[in-house]
């Protein structure tokens, strides 16, 4: 192969990758709106039911620790659409805590919702939820993952078409007998758990 025809592929090389970068260039600008995401905002999600009914059930141990930090950093929820929200603003950053009103099985709408109307990353979503697969007082934090059976992660998945969101399970344990775990779930918190 000759010098000019190698200097003319690799001329065409050049301008093929100024096309690309120049459009890549042109998708930053035109892309650049309001519609981008802000990554100081986070949602943080405790999963539960409404109603008193459900007040400091073992499943609704989200609500429980959204309802901490709240109370930690002297914010207050209010009522809005698909949920109470307060928000926290720490270092720079705000953290949007949602206790979604869509009960447990379609949390994934009010956990959308938010994340939309707030432009908010995937990576910046931590969800809370209960696991009774972990022992009582037992954490774990997952990057992504499967929703474990969990309705309220499955729903959120389904609404999302991926896992891909950080979720935070604590651990409430499996004592009870065989055919008792809705009432075990939806129980209330003996007085000896309370203490973990």
């Amino acid at each position: 192969m000759g010098s000019a025809i190698l200097s003319n592929i690799f001329e065409n090389i050049r301008y093929i990758l100024y096309l690309c970068v120049m459009l890549e260039w042109f998708k930053e600008i035109f892309n650049n709106n309001t519609t981008s995401s802000d990554p100081m905002k986070y949602l943080i999600v405790g999963l539960g039911n409404i109603g008193s009914e459900y007040d400091h059930t073992r499943h609704n141990i989200g609500f429980d620790v959204v309802d901490y930090m709240a109370k930690d950093a002297g914010a207050i929820f209010s009522q809005n659409t698909h949920g109470d929200l307060a928000e926290i603003k720490h270092k720079g950053r705000t953290l949007i805590l949602l206790k979604p009103s869509t009960y447990m099985n379609l949390s994934g709408k009010a956990v959308k919702y938010w994340m939309d109307k707030h432009k908010i990353q995937p990576e910046n979503l931590l969800v809370v939820v209960d696991d009774l697969h972990l022992d009582l007082g037992k954490m774990r934090l997952r990057d992504k993952g499967s929703d474990g059976g969990h309705n309220g992660l499955k729903d959120i998945q389904e609404k999302f078409g991926h896992s891909n969101y950080i979720r935070l399970r604590m651990g409430i344990g499996k004592d009870f007998h065989s055919g008792q775990q809705v009432n075990y779930v939806l129980g209330k918190w003996k007085p000896n758990e309370k203490m973990m």
